[in-house]
């Protein structure tokens, strides 16, 4: 780490951004990225990063997402999404909770000391209090339920960037603070 380098918390972030300024094309699937491409429709709407260490969960989001927003970026690992996120700067970031590297919780946070102005979207198979009392203190703002994306993730999105929490309906009754459906 840079202890005693006499670098701020600021410039620290600022450089890691100025590093991965090369690293901006998108990572989507060849039949995502292609079709959109044709259709002109690669920088309309806001722009997204999406993390999780499935690629079938890659996928299935970029389709959800395909008419609505843009995906620039799509990782497998905590510290990829971190890195990304600084340097595409994108409205907003989907983050699982469990990833290589670093969690979904600690690329949250270390986001929000790098001072990113993402709105943050938790997209998870937990369904725990404790975990999404975590995760909305980590600066969160949406918890979708994996099981419950193909209907609550854009709604999840639009509220983010509302600054409004969105919280997915567990399939059992827990008590979840600060609940939105």
């Amino acid at each position: 780490m840079l202890v005693g380098s006499g670098l701020e918390l600021k410039e620290v972030c600022s450089r890691r951004q100025i590093s991965l300024q090369a690293e901006v094309a998108p990572n989507l699937p060849y039949d995502v990225w292609n079709s959109r491409k044709l259709r002109g429709e690669l920088m309309t709407g806001k722009r997204v990063v999406v993390a999780d260490d499935l690629t079938p969960v890659l996928s299935a989001v970029a389709k959800i997402l395909d008419k609505s927003f843009d995906v620039v970026g799509m990782v497998t690992n905590g510290q990829t999404a971190l890195d990304s996120t600084l340097a595409l700067k994108p409205d907003l970031v989907i983050l699982d909770i469990s990833m290589p590297g670093m969690s979904g919780i600690e690329v949250a946070k270390e986001l929000r000391r790098c001072e990113s102005s993402a709105k943050i979207i938790f997209l998870t198979v937990h369904q725990d209090s404790d975990i999404l009392a975590t995760c909305l203190a980590a600066g969160g703002l949406g918890y979708v339920v994996k099981v419950l994306m193909d209907t609550d993730l854009i709604p999840a999105m639009h509220e983010a960037l509302a600054d409004r929490v969105f919280v997915s309906r567990f399939s059992y009754p827990p008590d979840v603070p600060d609940r939105k459906t």
